[in-house]
């Protein structure tokens, strides 16, 4: 584990946190990624990251949302939507619920993608890997009633 991974993931399991995180990150994420032609993703420095672009589920519009990411062998993507812990699910899934049919910008490059809701025993076998793969989302599951929804996404050709 590279040095000062787990003062993160501590940091990172506190309430405080996920208040702030939420306004904080995705911006400097965004803002990086631009500048940088999308060969940098500050959060991806701790955890692999992407930035989703999806149609928005009330609006029909274009979301570019930057995301952590697990990466699966095979080449899929598992996106968590813990919100950091936050009561109410995240926007960007109900826009893959709505709209399964998106793109994720990889390393700087663009990969069509179709979003898939695990269930059942696939997502407890899912979110084992999760939980090894980053501890605190065992932090934001306990603070929320709700279950925190997990997305493959699979290569796309079309």
């Amino acid at each position: 584990m590279p040095p000062g991974v787990r003062l993160i993931q501590k940091v990172s399991s506190t309430r405080t946190f996920a208040k702030i995180a939420p306004h904080v990150v995705p911006a400097m994420d965004r803002a990086v990624h631009r500048l940088t032609r999308g060969r940098v993703l500050l959060s991806a420095r701790m955890l692999p990251g992407v930035i989703l672009t999806a149609t928005g589920a009330k609006s029909g519009q274009r979301r570019r949302t930057p995301l952590a990411c697990m990466l699966e062998e095979g080449g899929t993507f598992i996106l968590i939507g813990s919100n950091f812990g936050r009561p109410d699910h995240p926007s960007w899934t109900a826009n893959l619920l709505a709209h399964p049919d998106a793109e994720i910008n990889w390393q700087g490059r663009d990969i069509p993608v179709r979003a898939r809701l695990l269930e059942g025993a696939e997502r407890e076998l899912v979110w084992t890997a999760v939980l090894r793969f980053w501890p605190p989302y065992a932090n934001y599951q306990s603070r929320v009633d709700r279950r925190i929804r997990l997305f493959r996404l699979e290569w796309h050709h079309g």
